[in-house]
């Protein structure tokens, strides 16, 4: 695995070979708007899912006589959580954000996102300079459909580290609820189910899609996410937390030596109806 460069294509996991040629000069780098970064992302991550933005970039693939072309984006986006950013990099909650998108299509050559993720943050520091921080997760745990197929191969954020990001271990031990396709339904989006949020009906056909039972007429919230939970559509698996890893932007210099993580975890063998 270290010799190849996870890319996605339609949600599904695509390697290219780190010793392949990238020519510099056929890739422009530069902000990209909201509706284009959030079709791409959807169509392409494989949680199918987009953030709450505060900047994008993309990357631009050059062809002679002919239109640049959208092969990868960056999502600089909310935090999950307002203790996020002053945890892991001592800057105020608004002066930090999560990078939660970082998608490259398989057209895209071995060692291209480094490349890539350099200029991104080049781009974030000259257009938002009231963002000094950036924190990022790498999920080192597999995690495969109801018919077995992979769905997340499992990653330990190696571009990070070569980009010298300081590691700060992992996050929080938690269990992750699934739906057959192996996709995680998160807590966010039962909560808002649960207290009638804005967003709560996607919320309810998300879950409707994903194989839970429609809501009964008059029921409670809280009752229903009970049951849709408890219906057999979904499963449930343990998870060891994420790879965490922030850059300061205001800060200059080569980041001490440290102890990275280099290897996935194994594939979770207790997954619960």
């Amino acid at each position: 695995m270290s010799q190849r460069c996870q890319r996605w294509r339609a949600r599904k996991a695509v390697y290219r070979h780190i010793g392949e040629a990238f020519d510099p000069s056929r890739y422009a780098v530069a902000p990209v708007e909201e509706r284009p970064a959030r079709e791409f992302v959807c169509e392409h991550h494989y949680a199918g899912s987009y953030p709450a933005a505060r900047y994008r970039v993309g990357l631009f693939h050059k062809e002679p006589f002919a239109a640049e072309r959208l092969v990868g984006v960056a999502v600089f986006a909310v935090p999950m959580n307002q203790r996020v950013v002053p945890r892991y990099t001592g800057c105020a909650p608004s002066e930090g954000v999560d990078l939660a998108r970082f998608v490259l299509l398989d057209a895209c050559p071995g060692n291209s996102e480094s490349w890539f993720l350099a200029r991104a943050f080049r781009c974030l520091r000259a257009e938002r300079p009231d963002i000094r921080a950036v924190v990022s997760y790498s999920d080192p745990v597999p995690r495969q459909a109801l018919d077995g197929t992979v769905v997340l191969p499992g990653h330990i954020g190696i571009i990070y580290q070569a980009s010298g990001a300081q590691y700060h271990g992992r996050g929080s031990a938690r269990r992750l609820l699934l739906d057959a396709r192996g996709r995680v339904v998160s807590d966010r989006l039962l909560a808002k189910v649960r207290r009638e949020e804005q967003g709560a009906g996607y919320a309810v056909r998300t879950l409707i899609q994903a194989g839970a039972p429609a809501p009964r007429p008059g029921e409670d919230p809280r009752a229903y996410v009970e049951r849709a939970v408890s219906s057999g559509a979904f499963r449930s698996m343990r998870h060891g937390g994420n790879h965490v890893y922030s850059w300061r932007l205001d800060r200059r210099g080569a980041t001490p030596p440290q102890r990275y993580p280099k290897a996935i975890d194994p594939v979770p063998m207790e997954l619960y109806r």
